[in-house]
């Protein structure tokens, strides 16, 4: 198991924290998706006792570590696409799904 936070994704991250004057850890989590079921994501927490915590770029990170085992390893990136730049969080095993990846709810 490893976690890594791209250059891009860390910068992008010391740029919001700067902006908006944030010194927080960030979790990176299962959230609930839209049509495509649950994704990893990221979000502002403090560490709990049943978490893993990485620290790089000088930036903390937290994880479940029974979502971390789930998952394999983990990379946090960012994305340069215009309007629709943003972090993606990918693992090596996959998480979440069960809607077929269509707003349906149809698998046919």
């Amino acid at each position: 198991m490893f976690f890594e936070v791209t250059e891009i994704a860390a910068n992008n991250l010391k740029a919001y924290f700067e902006q908006n004057k944030i010194d927080s850890p960030v979790r990176v989590g299962l959230m609930q998706g839209g049509c495509s079921g649950a994704a990893l994501g990221l979000a502002l927490d403090e560490p709990g006792e049943n978490d893993k915590v990485f620290e790089d770029k000088e930036l903390k990170f937290v994880i479940a570590t029974d979502l971390l085992e789930q998952c394999g390893s983990v990379k946090v990136d960012f994305i340069e696409a215009g309007y629709r730049s943003g972090f993606s969080i990918t693992a090596a095993n996959p998480v979440g799904g069960g809607a077929c990846g269509t707003c349906s709810g149809s698998c046919g």
